[in-house]
């Protein structure tokens, strides 16, 4: 079978260009300095065509970004944290509560599932008035899980004082927002085929890895192939960005796609 990543945003918070900005990255006339906020849809693919589809968080582009790419049906959304640019187009779920007349499956830790209730609470009302969006949560913790067939193994990093999570599924490993990361739990990333992680600058950061910390985790993990995302204008453009980096390790951009032929081990 195939699993298939396709990068659907690879932008910061802010995304680029940052609005106002008149910098030489926001000024930029490649299309692959143009970032959404951060977020990417991971297939599973099998020999008789059957596709699962697994969105990981769903920021304030989530509408442009199912449009843009032609998706009209998610099998589940998984959320790494709670942060606005990671969840503010749950409201948009709606389309696809019309398109299959049910609720769109979330898969979220505790904490992140109390914030949606207070952010969308007109989601969560025991009145359920025609065009709300619906979701379903299903709590998850840092523990393996399974959506459909596919096993999940969740990643415990941390975004400055917050805990998030990175997700594995099967060969592709997806890592955003993390500070710091214990080397236990870097180790469940280990044997993946491609391997994400983010970065919003060279310097020090007080919330995310910096450019140099990025490339020594990705190193660490040692996949054949390995992307950088979260990326904010204070980094070089793509292209020169990309002249920088080690041998394996490139900047994703908005439309990447990659596949990996691979096997689940239940």
């Amino acid at each position: 079978m195939i699993y298939r990543i396709t990068f659907l945003g690879t932008g910061t918070s802010t995304g680029v260009p940052l609005i106002g900005c008149q910098c030489r990255v926001c000024l930029s006339k490649d299309n692959k300095d143009k970032r959404l906020r951060s977020s990417v849809l991971v297939e599973r693919i099998t020999d008789n065509g059957e596709r699962i589809k697994i969105l990981i968080d769903a920021g304030p582009d989530f509408r442009q970004q199912m449009l843009t790419h032609g998706i009209t049906g998610l099998d589940a959304i998984l959320l790494t944290h709670e942060h606005r640019d990671h969840i503010a187009g749950l409201d948009d779920v709606r389309a696809f509560n019309f398109l299959s007349n049910k609720p769109v499956p979330i898969y979220a830790e505790q904490r992140v599932q109390d914030s949606l209730r207070k952010q969308f609470d007109y989601a969560f009302t025991d009145y359920k008035s025609p065009g709300l969006p619906e979701m379903t949560l299903y709590t998850i913790e840092n523990k393996p899980f399974y959506i459909r067939d596919i096993p999940i193994i969740p990643v415990r990093a941390m975004h400055g004082p917050l805990p998030i999570l990175g997700f594995r599924i099967g060969p592709i490993g997806y890592l955003t927002d993390a500070k710091t990361i214990d080397d236990n739990e870097l180790e469940k990333f280990k044997g993946v085929k491609v391997f994400v992680v983010s970065t919003v600058q060279r310097t020090v950061h007080r919330t995310h890895f910096s450019l140099s910390q990025a490339i020594g985790v990705a190193q660490r993990v040692g996949a054949a192939e390995s992307y950088l995302t979260h990326l904010s204008h204070c980094l070089e453009p793509h292209r020169e960005l990309l002249a920088l980096l080690p041998q394996g390790i490139e900047p994703a951009y908005d439309g990447l796609v990659r596949e990996v032929v691979f096997k689940d081990i239940q």
